[in-house]
């Protein structure tokens, strides 16, 4: 009862929704720059930050050290782990409302290890698009993400006619096996070459710099933006296919967008952080038992909720063993597991009673 009623409040007022979600941002953004090896205060932070956004305003001196940490090191890597963060939430939650099955998400479909074959094979041939250069990685891992759930999505359909939702997730799961033991041994070909993108592969956002937000920013605004233009065309898909159709939607024109939108902020985002599971199925799930199923409204949400999350995760990942980094990979799967199996035993006792 108190879950329903929290929820029925919110979908009611929607404004007190967003304000919640944007305040949790706010705050694990402070927290993540905040909390490190040194702190730095969160005053400090502000006035840093303010200060380099508006050189006019500034007023007293900062300290040297805290500005370096702040600007080069932490600012950095809590906004890629936000972008990310964000991009994964929304894919997911359009590839539920998609496919009408909470189990579905960018990673149990196949999509980031698709991504994660085009990122490792760009790295293992060397190969650089001329006129693109440091884009050729994010947009191989974007074709490849994209045709990985072609193939998923045919595969299905040989299996089964109706294709089934559970049919498309089990295929997807498979591919997914697949393709890790593909760059396993892609890997354990090039020796030392490549050892180092095992650690990549587990995800991080350690190191990037502002270089890997400008490559991944771009992908993230056209991917999030097809996404949020399509948001009542998901409301609708939601309903089932025929059901669309009676409504006036072209449902095979809405489907391929939405699953290229979903696959351009997948492989951007697996291109510049590695592979990081379960985003995508957990932050949409929890924001739709909070804040209703609306996908107009779910999906900035989601956006919203799964940047804070991701911050947070690679803030405990980055301390909970300090000075030794975990992957990121690892906090969100050990969240991320758990709430798969419930989700899945929550599913099997609904349709056995």
């Amino acid at each position: 009862m108190p879950r329903q009623f929290i929820q029925k409040f919110l979908t009611k007022n929607k404004f007190i929704a967003y304000a919640l979600a944007v305040c949790f941002l706010i705050v694990t953004i402070l927290l993540g720059i905040s909390i490190g090896t040194v702190s730095v205060p969160v005053l400090s932070i502000i006035h840093i930050i303010g200060s380099n956004l508006f050189p006019f305003l500034s007023i007293g001196e900062m300290d040297a050290m805290h500005e370096t940490i702040v600007i080069s090191i932490r600012l950095p890597r809590v906004i890629l782990a936000g972008l990310v963060g964000a991009a994964l939430a929304i894919a997911g939650a359009a590839f539920q409302g998609l496919l009408r099955n909470p189990l579905a998400d960018p990673y149990t479909l196949g999509v980031s290890s698709g991504a994660s074959v085009g990122a490792v094979m760009t790295l293992f041939f060397h190969i650089s698009i001329p006129f693109i250069g440091s884009f050729t990685l994010p947009l191989l891992s974007v074709f490849c993400a994209f045709i990985t759930i072609m193939i998923v999505l045919a595969f299905a359909r040989k299996i089964d006619r109706s294709m089934r939702v559970e049919t498309i997730i089990l295929t997807g799961i498979i591919f997914s096996s697949f393709l890790g033991a593909v760059i396993s041994l892609m890997i354990a070909l090039t020796g030392e070459e490549l050892r180092q993108i095992i650690g990549w592969l587990l995800g991080s956002v350690s190191m990037r710099g502002w270089d890997y937000i400008k490559i991944f920013l771009p992908f993230f605004v056209l991917g999030a933006a097809i996404l949020a233009f399509n948001g009542k065309e998901l409301n609708a898909m939601s309903f089932g296919e025929e059901r669309a159709q009676h409504l006036g939607v072209n449902v095979a024109k809405r489907k391929m967008i939405v699953l290229l939108a979903g696959s351009i902020l997948t492989g951007a985002a697996v291109a510049v952080s590695g592979t990081i599971g379960f985003v995508g199925l957990v932050i949409p799930h929890l924001t739709r038992l909070i804040w209703g199923p609306d996908h107009t409204h779910l999906l900035p949400l989601s956006i919203l909720t799964g940047s804070g999350f991701l911050i947070l995760a690679d803030l405990v990942a980055r301390t909970i063993i300090s000075p030794v980094e975990l992957p990121i990979g690892v906090i969100t799967a050990l969240i991320g597991a758990p709430v798969f199996a419930v989700i899945l035993m929550k599913r099997r006792s609904e349709r056995s009673g």
